[in-house]
């Protein structure tokens, strides 16, 4: 009597407790939002389920709390004079943005575009101060990188290059792993983690001159497994794990890594109509004929669907993003991952958290990026 007694009063408390830190969340600002909604619900979720994990859920609720109203503390950034940074993939999105903010904030950047008479490049050329350099550097070229090399080394001289930014990167395809054409798996891990391994490898001994920064990007998709998403997850779950090392072995020389895992932005990562229609004929061509049949035309060739489905999603104010990377190169006490983004805390919370089995079905349902199931699957039903 005693035990259903303390649980009939547990759970109201719970519930209080949970609702006072929610509320708390939401009117200090929209970054704590989405983490105070996700332990809303799934404290609501327990109260009906398991009274005592919903005081576990209430107990990390008030730490949560606490610990986002003390980080939100004005903290003193580093000076930006005599500081350079080089940032990869600045044709567009997030690089795009973040070397606009940094030439604003006077520090020398080094922007490399992977076309440099394309559009972006001509938008830093006219809008950025003449600090800022727009550089040729297709991080997949060797000898690209070493004449980005040769210029940055020529202009920092002994005050050596403060940050490196590895941001350049590509998505592929969205397809099922078994029928992604192992080409495009190649590239992928080739401009999303071996071209940042050489980057880093090659502007190490410039960076350790001034102690300074390193920055990946790297992805939702590279810590939660998305279906379509084989080949980006594992080259962003690859740069996660090189990135944890390199922390590690980099400290003893005064130099900090650091990984901004966005989640729920919208760049011109996605490609163009004319890019899928070309995959798309690959995969047709190329699949041995069994395993065509198996999934069958139809349910190929509406994979593009999602594609501009997602096109459409996501925000567009990547302003998050650029301030965590801002953070990353210019903080005294910089943090060694960075989670910007609506869905960046509260799906990876979901998929540590969440039973497999429960987490397979709702995320195979959520992200379905088919309009058909397989030739195969239709066919048993």
């Amino acid at each position: 009597m005693e035990a259903g007694g303390g649980e009939a009063w547990l759970c109201p408390l719970c519930v209080l407790v949970i609702a006072t830190n929610t509320l708390l969340l939401l009117l200090w600002g929209r970054g704590g939002s989405w983490v105070a909604w996700s332990v809303a619900l799934l404290g609501l979720t327990l109260c009906c389920m398991a009274p005592a994990g919903c005081l576990v859920l209430a107990l990390l609720s008030v730490c949560y709390t606490v610990f986002y109203f003390t980080s939100r503390r004005e903290e003193h950034l580093l000076p930006a004079h005599n500081k350079s940074v080089l940032i990869t993939g600045c044709d567009s999105g997030f690089g795009h943005s973040l070397a606009k903010i940094l030439d604003s904030a006077g520090i020398k950047v080094y922007a490399g575009v992977l076309k440099e008479s394309g559009p972006g490049a001509q938008e830093l050329r006219r809008l950025s101060s003449s600090q800022l350099t727009v550089l040729q550097l297709d991080v997949t070229d060797t000898s690209q990188i070493s004449a980005a090399l040769q210029l940055i080394k020529s202009q920092t001289g002994e005050r050596g290059l403060w940050g490196l930014v590895n941001n350049a990167g590509v998505i592929g395809y969205l397809c099922d792993g078994e029928i992604l054409p192992i080409r495009i798996l190649r590239k992928t891990l080739d401009v999303n983690f071996i071209a940042g391994v050489e980057m880093t490898q090659t502007f190490l001994p410039l960076i350790r001159q001034s102690k300074g920064r390193i920055v990946n990007i790297s992805s939702l998709a590279g810590e939660v497994p998305f279906p379509g998403f084989a080949a980006y997850g594992s080259s962003k779950a690859a740069v996660i794990s090189y990135s944890g090392a390199l922390r590690q072995e980099l400290s003893q020389w005064g130099v900090r890594v650091a990984v901004i895992q966005p989640g729920g932005f919208k760049t011109n990562i996605l490609g163009n109509q004319q890019e899928w229609i070309q995959v798309q004929k690959e995969i047709l061509s190329s699949l041995p004929q069994e395993v065509r049949e198996a999934y069958g035309d139809e349910y190929i060739c509406s994979l593009q669907q999602r594609l501009s489905s997602m096109n459409t999603q996501g925000s567009t104010d990547v302003g998050p993003v650029v301030e965590a990377i801002k953070h990353a190169l210019l903080s005294e006490t910089p943090r060694a991952f960075y989670h910007p983004g609506p869905a960046a805390w509260s799906v990876p919370f979901i998929h540590r958290f969440c039973p497999t089995w429960l987490f397979d079905i709702i995320f195979s349902n959520i992200f379905k990026y088919y309009s058909v199931p397989p030739a195969g699957v239709a066919s048993k039903k």
